[in-house]
């Protein structure tokens, strides 16, 4: 993977193969949590992806089971509650709201399903579309950072450490003798990546747009 940079006035980052099926198919497991669709999973169907990467997606499923309900901690930190202390307002609120921020959250992910559905290696994020790229990549961050349990920025820098000292553990031994959960230490590798992707993202100005 090699982050954005500019080209020709776009941002420009480089994935293989399975890079773009692990985005991918979190971003549309992240669409069915806010009630959409799945953005067509099958189109990726014929990508080459080893029998690991396959069984590391797997525990992903599970995402299109969560509750579509505020009570969903992961879909609560999509759609938070404009007035925490005020359930009745915050009810109202989400009443009037939920609907089109549902389809502008649903929009940007499916605009990025797109781009990584596309032919070839390159992600290609016109200048016009950088915000809004970054913003749908902060949702799927969110998700999956409930996911982890990551509430602070403290726990974030944990886990880049836990997954710094699994990795180096791994060498020697098997994620079972060194006690290892082979699940969130690749969901906390994958968290890491879409934070650096995003970070190289936002750095970029093109044209102007930041």
């Amino acid at each position: 993977m090699k982050g954005f940079a500019e080209r020709d006035g776009a941002a420009v980052a480089t994935l293989d193969d399975d890079e773009r099926l692990v985005i991918a198919r979190i971003v549309a497991d992240v669409g069915l949590l806010l009630g959409g669709e799945d953005f067509g999973a099958e189109r990726h169907s014929s990508l080459p992806h080893r029998e690991d990467l396959a069984e590391a997606l797997a525990f992903l499923d599970a995402l299109a089971d969560s509750p579509a309900e505020p009570d969903d901690p992961a879909l609560l930190r999509l759609l938070p509650n404009a007035a925490p202390e005020d359930r009745e307002v915050a009810e109202e609120f989400r009443r009037l709201t939920q609907d089109d921020l549902r389809a502008s959250k649903l929009a940007r992910l499916r605009r990025i399903w797109d781009e990584l559905s596309a032919d070839g290696a390159e992600w290609v994020v016109p200048a016009a579309e950088v915000m809004a790229t970054a913003a749908a990549l902060t949702d799927v961050r969110l998700v999956l950072a409930s996911r982890l349990g990551l509430e602070r920025d403290e726990d974030a820098e944990a886990l880049h450490e836990e997954i710094s000292r699994a990795t180096a553990a791994l060498e020697q031994a098997s994620p079972a003798e060194v006690g290892i959960d082979p699940e969130r230490l690749w969901l906390g590798m994958v968290y890491d990546a879409l934070t650096w992707l995003q970070e190289s993202l936002v750095s970029l100005t093109l044209g102007g747009t930041r």
